[in-house]
């Protein structure tokens, strides 16, 4: 799969390591008379980068940049060269290259030649066409060619076109992002003829690009980004080409129905972005600031944003359309009010000339509503490329059926407005049936005889562009079950349904990021090896598979599946993906739900048993704290006890506490514990790790509450919040533990809760309710959960921390950061001169993963990927500050430092006051 409605299974995959190998591969595979599919980053929304025959992973090896000429503005590049990489080594030259495609991060240089993507600065700097000079191409069979302007192509190209000249003068409309069919008039003799730019956008239907040499075009030194509100969608898009006279990078688009919160955007129900650039931040402000004064008479109000911060936080609001725009919200498919439903590609990137675009979108909107369906236009307004995930229902015949009378309606609607079936992405299967429409059947035959001139066995991506297969064929949904899987999980935003869970990954491939930026999880194991089959994509699509089954699944053993078992086991369940994924697809509860059902009534690994299990041993052994700390220290003892319960032999084994926190309060108060009510009184959860590891955490948090004026109280004893059982997949041990918890919570039930360790917050906020869902008082205690610092500014906003001022580094718990947030923690750190950011990533332990046996590697690759690296480039003087015990164990175990709960610093800062 790609990231398409679409699914066909090849017969294997290849990462070839240099042009010999793919020119060897492509002899192997037409001697036997096998097809040959190039993929890059696989994020095409048309179906063209999945294959039945070989497919060439061209993004394992070949990504070098091989050289980069900043006088001439040329860059050489291999094809698996992502994006982002081939930028940031021009970007010290003060150039960059033009397209840049949302997928800017994963994407490849080789895919997007062969979809000729565009991205949102075309309007300033174009298509892929238009900056590439020279390719290198391999054919089926595994000759090359050298392609750029004047040269010589396959023979007998040149009689073709001059066969046909009048046709290909008169057949191709005008407009700037016409990407559907092959680009023959670049053939012309009047353009050169031009071989490399008729070459691109062909799919992977032609060969197999080897070397690319690129144009770069100069990146302005500052920019800024004006911002205007409109009424409505059609206001915004009749405005948009109107200010393409004052030269803005780019103009983009999207409506109200996209945006979740306003984060920060002007008034109105629909917004234009137009980016402008300067040699300066003034100039480019100015330039900024010239486009509002112009748009004044149409935009009801505007902004101009200056802030680097501020610019990324409202593009990435554009640039997770293509994920977002997949849930519905309120849709009539659901029955329910507020409801959402899943929305899909297959129509995401028709373009219309400029001019046009206001009325193409209300006959648009119009078309929706007449087949009953409703989608969420956004993109390129300025170039009139609009993209749109749009509900159809393509589980059952009635349902395709209407999507494939909406797809040919909406076909002829594109081309009554002179448009393209494709302005960005491709046909693919989604719309090459459709071509017809577009250029008429005789151009459309003459695709298909410049194709046999390329490739004349028809081994290169057969089905796409030329002699299409139908574009209700190969659904990648035809192979699910139709009713619900058994599963423990409530999975409320996917109405119980695994299978709805679990088709959420639309492949989109943000979790194929190989550097994390800002506060960024999503997703570890994928940076530190980089496997497809250790991203959250790859583990979703082996989950999808799995599901498949007997119905033509690749995987027929299910939940007892050892690929899918592989290929979970180094996910570190850190949940990133559940707020990073632009489609929230929570592998960490997909890992839990999988092994649930793999291991049951079966043996599991000793690593379950010891550490899933961790609450259970340490309350045992805490009467025996110092005898069996002194025993931990014997390396010969150490050394049997770590193999026989599975964890890793490089790892230290935790100091027991001789004390317990909840043993330590009750010794305070005088008499055990206490459970009592006042308006001054704050629950705090005595968690497993603080209890019995760091008791020292929960102490400074009992100061610092009643520095604040709070009263502690803890809630009873025996209280788990399941989160060792929910980590390793035991998960009816997980609810009998919940219920338990939720029985001897008593009166305390739904008062305010602070939780010390961020991943028992994140279990007891997310994976009580949901593994509980038929029980009101899991719903009730979840809602109760705060951090330390959400506490104190909720309950008492007054208090004012002691002043610290120095600077921090270290670890944001990346369940906090995608279940709790960090906002308030960051809010206190500030007031208290705490000066500075912690990492994002995952710090590698995450729980029993980092000290489970074989994990070592990649536990260590994590931490090296932003943790590590902040921690030593500290200056002198610099607090390292992380509040979960896997973080702080991490850092000390791998890093050599020793990192503190917030509470720990505060706590200090209150006893020099």
């Amino acid at each position: 799969m790609d990231a398409s409605n679409y699914r066909r299974v090849p017969l294997g995959v290849v990462a070839p390591r240099d042009a010999d190998d793919i020119a060897a591969v492509l002899a192997v595979c037409r001697a036997h008379q096998v097809p040959v599919v190039p993929r890059g980053g696989g994020t095409s929304i048309a179906g063209q980068a999945t294959g039945t025959g070989v497919v060439l992973d061209l993004t394992r090896h070949l990504r070098g940049i091989v050289e980069l000429d900043a006088g001439s503005r040329t860059a050489v590049v291999q094809p698996g060269v992502v994006l982002d990489d081939l930028r940031a080594a021009a970007a010290p030259h003060g150039l960059t290259f033009g397209p840049d495609p949302s997928t800017h991060s994963r994407c490849t240089i080789g895919g997007m030649i062969g979809n000729n993507s565009c991205g949102s600065h075309s309007v300033a700097w174009g298509t892929t066409a238009d900056n590439v000079h020279a390719l290198t191409v391999a054919r089926y069979g595994g000759d090359t060619l050298r392609l750029e302007r004047g040269a010589e192509g396959p023979a007998g190209l040149r009689e073709l076109v001059a066969s046909h000249l009048a046709l290909l003068r008169t057949g191709f409309p005008e407009l700037p992002r016409r990407i559907s069919g092959y680009a023959l008039d670049a053939l012309l003799p009047e353009n050169g003829p031009d071989h490399a730019r008729a070459f691109c956008g062909s799919e992977g239907t032609l060969g197999v690009v080897t070397e690319a040499t690129l144009r770069l075009v100069e990146a302005p030194a500052a920019r800024a980004l004006a911002v205007l509100g409109y009424a409505d969608e059609s206001a915004a898009a009749e405005a948009a080409a109107g200010l393409l006279p004052h030269h803005p990078l780019t103009v983009e688009g999207m409506a109200a129905d996209l945006v979740r919160e306003p984060a920060g955007l002007p008034r109105g129900a629909a917004w234009l972005f137009a980016e402008t650039g300067g040699a300066t931040p003034a100039e480019a402000r100015a330039h900024a600031e010239r486009i509002v004064r112009a748009a004044s008479a149409d935009a009801v109000d505007a902004a101009v944003v200056t802030d680097p911060a501020g610019q990324r936080a409202l593009w990435r609001i554009r640039e997770d359309a293509a994920g977002t725009a997949t849930r519905m919200w309120g849709s009539p498919q659901d029955g329910v009010s507020g409801g959402s439903s899943e929305a899909w590609p297959g129509w995401e990137d028709c373009a219309v000339p400029p001019a046009r675009l206001g009325p193409y979108l209300r006959d648009f909107r119009a078309l929706l509503a007449e087949h009953g369906l409703r989608g969420t236009p956004y993109g390129h307004f300025g170039d009139g490329c609009i993209h749109v995930r749009i509900d159809f229902d393509l589980l059952t015949a009635d349902g395709v059926a209407r999507f494939r009378r909406f797809s040919e309606d909406l076909a002829s609607l594109v081309v009554a407005h002179g448009g393209s079936l494709s302005g960005e992405h491709g046909d693919g299967q989604a719309r090459a049936e459709l071509l017809p429409r577009m250029y008429g059947d005789e151009l459309v035959a003459l695709f298909g005889r410049f194709k046999d001139l390329w490739d004349p066995d028809g081994g290169m991506n057969p089905g796409i562009l030329a002699r299409p297969a139908r574009l209700d064929e190969n659904l990648r949904f035809d192979v699910l079950p139709r009713k619900p899987v058994d599963v423990a999980f409530g999975y409320p935003h996917d109405g119980g349904d695994f299978s709805a869970a679990v088709r959420r990954c639309v492949g989109v491939a943000k979790c194929r990021t190989e550097k994390a930026s800002g506060p960024s999880v999503m997703c570890p194991s994928f940076r530190a090896t980089g496997e497809e089959a250790h991203s959250t994509r790859g583990r979703a699509r082996l989950l999808h598979e799995m599901l498949a089954g007997a119905a033509g699944g690749v995987i027929t053993d299910g939940w007892r599946s050892t690929e899918v078992r592989d290929a979970l086991d180094l996910c570190l369940s850190c949940k990133g993906c559940r707020s990073d994924c632009p489609v929230g697809v929570d592998m960490a509860t997909y890992k839990a739900e999988f092994l649930h059902h793999h291991y049951r009534r079966r043996l599991r690994p000793a690593a379950h048993y010891a550490m899933g299990r961790l609450p259970t041993w340490l309350r045992l052994a805490s009467p025996f704290a110092g005898p069996l700390n002194a025993l931990a220290r014997v390396r010969p003892l150490a050394t049997l006890a770590k193999r026989l319960v599975g964890i890793a032999p490089e790892r230290t084994i935790p100091v027991l506490a001789r004390e317990t926190f909840t043993r330590w309060l009750g010794r305070r108060w005088g008499k055990g514990t206490v459970i009592l009510s006042n308006d001054q009184a704050v629950v705090l959860w005595p968690d497993t790790f603080t209890n019995h590891l760091s008791p020292e955490v929960g102490r400074a948090a009992v100061r610092v509450l009643e520095a604040a004026g709070r009263t502690t109280l803890v809630p009873g004893s025996g209280l788990c919040c399941g989160l060792t059982y929910v980590s390793t997949g035991q998960l009816d041990k997980a609810r009998r533990v919940m219920r338990r918890t939720l029985d001897r919570m008593g009166t305390s039930l739904g008062d305010p809760l602070v939780v010390l360790e961020p991943s028992c917050a994140a279990t007891l906020r997310t994976d009580l309710p949901e593994l509980l869902p038929d029980d009101p008082r899991a719903a009730g205690l979840a809602a109760s959960v705060h951090t330390l610092a959400q506490y104190l500014e909720k309950y008492a906003p007054d208090w004012r921390p002691p002043r610290l001022d120095r600077p921090v580094t270290g670890q944001t718990h990346c369940h906090q950061h995608a279940v709790l947030g960090d906002d308030a923690d960051r809010r206190l750190r500030e007031r208290a001169g705490l000066k500075g950011e912690l990492a994002g990533g995952c710090c590698g332990l995450a729980g029993n993963f980092g000290f489970e046996r074989g994990h070592w590697e990649v536990s260590v690759a994590c931490a090296e990927d932003q943790l590590l690296p902040a921690v030593r480039d500290a200056a002198p003087g610099t607090e390292i500050m992380a509040d979960g015990f896997s973080c702080r164990t991490q850092l000390g175990q791998v890093g050599g430092v020793r990192a503190r709960h917030l509470a720990e610093v505060l706590a200090e800062g209150l006893a020099e006051e």
